[in-house]
């Protein structure tokens, strides 16, 4: 079963309530990228009047990990996914609304395919970056996910 924004959205509203709430939504997904939109509001701010880093975070980490978890289920093995690290950097404040864009899809193929290969578990860097409205960088997160293929 192929993953499409909806059903990614209804999934975030019965098991990552948080996600749903901040106003976080999947708008693209395809082999390559996922891009997710975030709307600056009352629910998501900061006392700063910007967003907060953290739902930036979550945004930013939904577009890798709906790649990942695609890929997965495309393998059609029982793989599990973590991030096992992050980083992030924020370069200018975070209002209106934001879009975060990861095109690492086509990295993910090739750690599958080792951790099917050799059992082993394998990591990845993926990169998400969040503009604003005019296209300005107002933040770029990096998750190192680490797979497994789980045992029968």
């Amino acid at each position: 079963m192929k993953l499409t924004p909806r059903k990614i959205n209804a999934f975030n509203i019965l098991k990552l309530p948080a996600v749903f709430f901040t106003g976080i939504r999947v708008k693209t997904i395809t082999n390559e990228s996922c891009t997710v939109s975030v709307k600056h509001k009352w629910i998501n701010q900061n006392p700063f009047k910007s967003m907060f880093w953290a739902v930036q975070g979550m945004a930013a980490e939904l577009t890798t990990g709906a790649l990942m978890l695609s890929k997965i289920r495309e393998s059609g093995k029982n793989i599990s996914m973590l991030v096992a690290n992050n980083n992030a950097s924020f370069t200018k404040k975070a209002t209106g609304r934001i879009t975060f864009t990861c095109v690492d899809g086509n990295k993910i193929d090739e750690i599958i395919a080792e951790a099917i290969k050799t059992g082993e578990g394998q990591t990845l860097w993926m990169q998400s970056v969040g503009t604003n409205e005019d296209g300005i960088v107002v933040s770029t997160f990096n998750f190192e996910w680490s797979i497994k293929l789980k045992s029968k």
